[in-house]
């Protein structure tokens, strides 16, 4: 072919740029930009707030990568296939400006790296579409107002300067400390537990005088029970029940999946899908596994649904096969119809073949993603449900056990559930006690959040989308907002104290239905509903006002804490040029305290519910040991 009909392809990713040369073979150049090529200025604010006209300049180091680029497309044909959410649109206007490309007929866009898509993407080509790039650009312009004129302010008042601040990750930063608050003012209630031991079994206390056993069990049916040698079996209930197969995968289910079952951080669950979708060297060459990773759609294409009907079809047989019958759940908020469900691009690329390619961590998501959209183009599951009540002689005490048999597994031969066949026993049966297990118990307070039951938290209230939950919690991480301990997050003591002051002075930007109603803006400005200018005039508008009072107001750290000096009084959280320190009011002693250790601000005072007198990470050497390191900060803004 002649060397002026190439065609240039420009991706984001060197990997996806391998794939999909691979795919397309002769008279096609693939090559990649690499991510973002421009963005708004490091060193200056880059927002003119009078018409919010942003000012884009070339990242530092992509200097090379654009002349190459520059280079490859000369009297070249050229299509712009960065990702297909709002930010691979913005990449590609990016490009086109730098370029000089027309943004007329330049853009294609797939959910998965297949021959099949890829050429009928090429055969499709489209605009640009200035409706995601103004939504794209409202986000980071909204993120950089807030990033770039706040976190100046936090670095004066705390002396540290690797604070920031921004509407989603404060907006996460609250939720995490309002459940620590919780977990911290939580009073445990004692109360008994009764179980039954019969053959084998563990029976409930469930019921005592015809009334729901709720923790209240008095101490003289607790002396009764003692004495039950035997029990009668009063009813024996049975009934068939259905279970649907489970929702294909999407970007925050996946994240939760693989925290739970994996225990994979969601940063690096993503990490590992994207190199699924963009493509991986193996021994039987370069293979892109799974569609595009970054989604909130359940949506499943027909040609995926034939796909899985003819592999179940022909690995299970016909009545494994799902029925259109099922109703799902619509995904919330908005779906884009050109996303997907995360699935696999091969179903005959099975877990088991894909591990003998694959490294250990590729391969176990990979079945998870796998097992899971197969699971869910299957037949629903059919169980006999049985439950059996066993009562005290003189009826006032009930007690229960359920069992579950499967009938059809339907959905569960890909994803087993336990099965608990019923004890054989019958109706009026009397039943030998081999014990009665009787103890007592405290409530318990809620869980600390793990980075998967986060996301599940983010998504439920509305907070960020698919794109943003891994980097918000690696900036929460990063910032010692919060850090991670066997799994769970702690809010830290310089992360509750960044959040009082923007509580106080920022009301906004931790307001979690603010932040739910902004993400909703932006999703209106992608559909071409609403003009991008209009939502970030309103914002800032209010912002403004806010950013006005927080600069003409002197915010002075000024804390009790609950750390006792070693003359037995309450030492004072403050501030000084050297940072937060605790001091004793009544003998003037001074202790230095690391920032990120584990806290609580509850009513205005600092609780340090987890020291422990020799705890290195909390005690450093006393200030008038001349040891304490002076924290340096910049005048500065960051985004």
């Amino acid at each position: 072919m002649n060397k002026s009909k190439e065609t240039v392809i420009i991706v984001e990713s060197p990997a996806k740029a391998k794939t999909i040369e691979r795919i397309l073979g002769k008279g096609y150049k693939v090559i990649a930009s690499q991510g973002h090529i421009r963005d708004l200025p490091r060193k200056k604010f880059g927002v003119n707030l009078e018409d919010f006209d942003p000012e884009f300049v070339v990242i530092p180091g992509k200097e090379k990568i654009i002349q190459n680029l520059k280079d490859a497309v000369k009297e070249k044909k050229v299509l712009l296939a960065s990702d297909l959410d709002r930010e691979g649109e913005a990449i590609a206007w990016h490009v086109s400006e730098v370029l000089s490309i027309p943004k007329a007929g330049v853009r294609i866009t797939f959910s998965e790296i297949t021959p099949r898509t890829i050429k009928k993407a090429i055969e499709n080509v489209r605009d640009i579409d200035m409706k995601l790039v103004r939504s794209q650009f409202a986000r980071r312009i909204l993120d950089r107002i807030v990033g770039y004129l706040i976190s100046p302010l936090l670095w004066k008042i705390f002396r540290i300067n690797t604070l920031s601040a921004g509407r989603v990750q404060s907006a996460t930063l609250k939720i995490i400390c309002e459940r620590e608050k919780k977990i911290f003012g939580f009073v445990p209630k004692e109360y008994w537990r009764v179980v039954a031991n019969v053959l084998g079994i563990d029976f409930e206390l469930v019921r005592a005088h015809g009334k729901k056993v709720d923790k209240d069990l008095k101490d003289q049916d607790v002396e009764k029970l003692k004495k039950q040698k035997k029990l009668l079996v009063t009813d024996i209930l049975k009934k068939r029940t259905k279970k649907n197969p489970p929702e294909p995968l999407i970007t925050s289910t996946m994240q939760q999946l693989a925290a739970a079952k994996l225990g994979f951080s969601v940063k690096k669950t993503m990490m590992l899908a994207q190199q699924l979708y963009e493509g991986l060297d193996t021994k039987e060459g370069h293979i892109a596994f799974i569609t595009y990773h970054r989604t909130d759609s359940i949506r499943v294409s027909d040609e995926a649904k034939e796909m899985a009907a003819n592999y179940i079809k022909e690995k299970f047989g016909e009545e494994y096969l799902g029925r259109k019958s099922i109703k799902r759940k619509s995904s919330k908020g908005k779906i884009q119809d050109a996303h997907e469900a995360i699935r696999p691009v091969d179903f005959g690329m099975t877990p088991e073949k894909a591990e003998k390619i694959l490294d250990k961590d590729h391969a176990k998501l990979y079945k998870l993603i796998w097992e899971r959209f197969l699971a869910s183009q299957m037949a629903p599951s059919e169980r006999e449900e049985t439950k059996i009540i066993l009562s005290s002689e003189d009826g006032g005490y009930e007690f229960e056990a359920k069992f579950s048999e499967i009938i059809f597994d339907g959905f569960e031969k890909i994803l087993a559930r336990e099965e608990r066949k019923p004890i054989d026993v019958k109706k009026m049966e009397k039943v030998e006690v081999n014990e009665m297990k009787i103890s007592k118990e405290k409530t318990k307070p809620p869980d600390r959040f793990t980075e998967g039951s986060l996301v599940k938290e983010m998504e439920k209230l509305g907070i960020g989308r698919p794109s943003t939950y891994a980097p918000t919690i690696s900036t929460l991480l990063s910032r010692k907002y919060v850090v991670k301990k066997k799994g769970r997050l702690f809010p830290t003591l310089i992360g509750f104290l960044v959040l009082d002051y923007l509580e106080k002075n920022f009301p906004e930007i931790v307001d979690i239905s603010f932040t739910a109603k902004m993400e909703k803006q932006l999703d209106l400005v992608e559909k071409g509903e609403k003009e991008h200018l209009e939502v970030l005039k309103d914002f800032f508008k209010r912002f403004n006002r806010d950013l006005k009072k927080a600069k003409e107001t002197f915010y002075k750290i000024d804390y009790d804490t609950d750390f006792k000096c070693e003359c037995g009084s309450n030492m004072k959280l403050l501030t000084g040029k050297f940072g937060i320190y605790l001091k004793c009011p009544k003998c003037g002693k001074t202790k230095s305290v690391k920032s990120e250790y584990t806290a609580v601000l509850k009513d205005g005072k600092v609780f340090f519910p987890w020291r422990r007198e020799n705890e290195s990470n909390l005690v450093e050497k006393e200030r008038s040991k001349g040891t304490y390191k002076r924290r340096r900060y910049s005048k500065k803004g960051s985004a």
